[in-house]
């Protein structure tokens, strides 16, 4: 019932497409919320988690999946595991979803999230995101889940023809979702609406806190 309300909550503030509608409603918020948060699964909230990140408020997680255009999608990159959650929703609407996180213990923490509760097309990798996954690119679809004020050529160049880019960029002191398109090759873009996200930082950080950048 909570699930269904807080979809219904969703669609109520922002149209949901069929599809995306049903992939929210596949997944459980609550098993990617931090301990103690549990009642508060449900309402359209950002919630802390740790390394002073957050896990995304259900209602930007819908924008960003929606804005994706994803419908009939094969492969999509998702720069910024932290929780978990993205991917899942993600994973019940394309047939691969790639997923990178820069903090080792919020990977390992969504890992086991994965596992249990059986989401078998995600793929995970320890990395700073803005480098992106060479080895399984082109991706149709990228989804860059940290502020940026431009995003990495390496992104750019592991973007199937014709597909497209989602990220928050930061311009003038604000940050708006942005899409970008590669068309014949080339970069357009298109500004969509403001939003709040925590900005990209560069390296990898260990359970150890050693950060490595190499």
């Amino acid at each position: 019932m909570k699930q269904q309300q807080m979809v219904e909550d969703i669609d109520e503030s922002f149209k949901l497409y069929p599809y995306v509608k049903e992939a929210f409603l596949k997944v459980n918020r609550e098993l990617f919320v931090p301990k103690g948060f549990g009642l508060m699964a449900f309402k359209l909230d950002a919630l802390p988690m740790q390394k002073e990140q957050w896990i995304s408020s259900p209602l930007t997680v819908a924008k960003m999946t929606q804005h994706l255009e994803l419908q009939g999608v094969d492969s999509v990159l998702e720069v910024g595991c932290g929780s978990g959650y993205q991917a899942a929703i993600l994973s019940k609407i394309c047939r691969r979803v790639f997923t990178i996180e820069r903090i080792d213990s919020l990977l390992k923490d969504a890992k086991e999230r994965f596992k249990k509760a059986r989401f078998n097309n995600i793929f995970t990798r320890f990395d700073d995101g803005q480098r992106g996954w060479k080895e399984y690119a082109p991706y149709e679809r990228i989804l860059f889940s940290a502020t940026a004020k431009k995003i990495p050529t390496a992104l750019f160049d592991q973007l199937a023809e014709g597909g497209i880019l989602i990220a928050p960029i930061e311009a003038d002191g604000l940050q708006i979702i942005t899409r970008f398109y590669k068309r014949n090759g080339k970069i357009t873009s298109e500004a969509i609406e403001p939003c709040l996200f925590v900005p990209i930082v560069d390296g990898r950080v260990k359970s150890d806190k050693t950060l490595f950048t190499s």
